[in-house]
């Protein structure tokens, strides 16, 4: 292990900050949270598992392997009742162009339009793999899956990805309405993270003073 970094293999702004703000929720000290962009840039294999949990492993190995660090990898997505499960895994690039929200949002809502909404149900995946070695036994990976449904217009700034139209069971806002604290309380990646707490735990007891 290199200090007490621990690598989240990922770009993306919003969703770092997500996972950094969960993992510090949940008390856990001495690991130093870094992304992709604090480390020496490798050329990044592509995601083309067929399940979250292949995708998440397949950075999170890749992310050890360059660094030498403990890498904890999220590959998330949506799956809706209507489309048979999808976008699942390519939840990222349905409209073609990998992380255009705005696209990607539009077409699974035109995909929508003629859907009752009685059947506009839906739920937000997260598989998190953790990969603090180089054997099997030192790969841990969880899923997380959020319930709602998909409304017909996009609401709220907050949040990234299907948020502004995807309304958790049991609320009236979107996730894109809720407030950081509330969606880290109960969404799909929370409810991943929180069966690797232990594991973080232990990777930090393990570090060190």
């Amino acid at each position: 292990m290199t200090g007490g970094r621990l690598l989240l293999a990922s770009r993306n702004a919003k969703k770092l900050r997500e996972l950094r703000q969960v993992v510090a929720d949940a008390g856990i000290v001495g690991l130093e949270v870094v992304g992709l962009d604090e480390v020496a840039p490798f050329d990044e294999l592509p995601e083309d598992a067929p399940s979250f949990e292949g995708n998440a492993l397949i950075k999170a190995r890749q992310g050890y392997r360059e660094t030498s660090l403990p890498c904890l990898a999220d590959d998330s997505g949506i799956c809706v009742d209507a489309l048979n499960g999808m976008p699942g895994v390519l939840s990222a690039r349905w409209s073609g162009r990998h992380g255009d929200d705005a696209a990607n949002t539009a077409l699974l809502l035109a995909q929508l339009a003629d859907v009752p909404d009685q059947r506009r149900g839906a739920e937000f995946v997260s598989a998190c793999a953790l990969v603090i070695g180089p054997e099997e036994s030192d790969r841990t990976t969880v899923r997380g899956t959020w319930r709602g449904t998909i409304v017909r217009g996009m609401h709220g700034d907050g949040g990234f990805g299907y948020d502004p139209v995807f309304v958790p069971e049991g609320s009236e806002r979107t996730a894109a309405q809720l407030t950081p604290e509330e969606k880290n309380a109960v969404s799909h990646r929370a409810r991943a993270l929180a069966q690797l707490v232990e594991p973080l735990r232990a990777l930090a007891a393990r570090i060190p003073e």
